[in-house]
């Protein structure tokens, strides 16, 4: 039960359910019970949710959710804390705040790890507090911890003008680096220059490879923030420069690359890595959340970086919301609005 509660809460809520898996239409409007928070997890009254990838994947039924989470929908969100469980401290009933769930964002109440929960930043509403946890966690671990990314070198990012992508953008380039990125279409690449790409790739008009090639000398970049997987893989090694790095966080073009040359690996002496964000422990997600407050929260509150909205859609479209992430037309998140 919990150790702190601001106002009396209702016994059920709407959430989105899942009537099997497969197209957007499987997801309906049902109501159930209000989570109850555990040690350790804040209770928040749910005003935006963001939508993602992994939602997506998870509807079709590619990826399931860990056991102990909850089964439905929704990893980010921002909204009101209404309720501490026993041991939260630095949090009260009344807080805004938005957050990395484990599941259940898709929902009027969502249970929260406190290590997961940030504050909003200044003047932020819930929608655009809801734009940031998912993709910030995602572009922090993975470019920043596991790369290493650091000033003065050079950054390839795939999907630019995605959620994952028009972060990594900003944050690549707020850290001192070099940012090329690759883009559907000329609208995309605009928009990935004017977040700071020093060079959009059209990629339906352009082999990135050769273009990197052609704009560094010949030389490579430095890492590879990469969302496509096996069909931009031998591509992707002969991009890096010597001792570079390619990090994977998606399957977009497929998980399996076949009759791939290695060489490039052993020659120029590359990383190749990835990571999902779902199956890391609290405490790996803690210090994440930890490192975006001291490093990167600074920089949003002096509105040096901020998140791409493309929508904020009302509750009940939540399929609408799927048709538009899985159409890739859009630049930037998509949220739902609750409240």
């Amino acid at each position: 039960m919990s150790q702190s509660t601001a106002t009396s809460l209702p016994t059920e809520m709407r959430h989105v359910a899942l009537n099997g898996f497969g197209a957007p239409d499987v997801m309906t409007v049902a109501r159930g019970p209000v989570p109850q928070p555990k040690p350790g997890e804040i209770l928040v009254r749910v005003e935006a949710a963001g939508v993602n990838r992994p939602d997506v994947a998870q509807r079709q039924g590619s990826y399931p959710p860990p056991k102990d989470a909850s089964p439905i929908l929704g990893l980010e969100i921002a909204g009101e804390v209404v309720a501490l469980g026993q041991g939260v401290s630095g949090f009260a009933p009344g807080d805004k705040v938005c957050g990395l769930a484990n599941g259940g964002g898709y929902a009027e109440y969502c249970l929260l790890p406190a290590g997961q929960a940030l504050r909003f930043p200044r003047g932020y509403d819930a929608a655009r507090a809801a734009a940031l946890p998912e993709t910030f966690f995602t572009v922090w671990a993975n470019l920043f911890q596991m790369v290493g990314l650091t000033e003065g070198e050079s950054v390839l990012i795939h999907g630019g003008s995605s959620g994952i992508g028009t972060t990594a953008i900003q944050l690549a380039h707020a850290f001192g680096a070099t940012v090329y990125a690759t883009a559907g279409s000329k609208e995309k690449c605009d928009a990935c220059e004017k977040l700071g790409a020093v060079r959009a790739i059209n990629y339906r008009e352009e082999d990135f490879a050769a273009v990197v090639k052609d704009v560094t000398g010949g030389k490579g970049v430095d890492a590879i923030l990469d969302m496509i997987g096996a069909a931009y893989f031998e591509r992707n090694l002969v991009s890096l420069a010597k001792d570079g790095c390619l990090s994977i966080i998606a399957f977009l073009g497929g998980a399996v690359a076949e009759k791939v040359d290695l060489t490039p690996i052993m020659v120029k002496r590359l990383t190749v890595t990835g990571s999902t964000m779902r199956p890391r422990t609290a405490e790996e997600k803690r210090l994440i959340r930890d490192e975006l407050l001291e490093q990167v929260w600074p920089l949003i509150d002096a509105g040096r970086i901020a998140p791409v909205m493309h929508a904020v859609l009302p509750f009940d479209q939540v399929a609408e919301a799927h048709r538009l992430m899985e159409s890739s037309s859009h630049i930037g998140k998509i949220v739902l609005k609750l409240v």
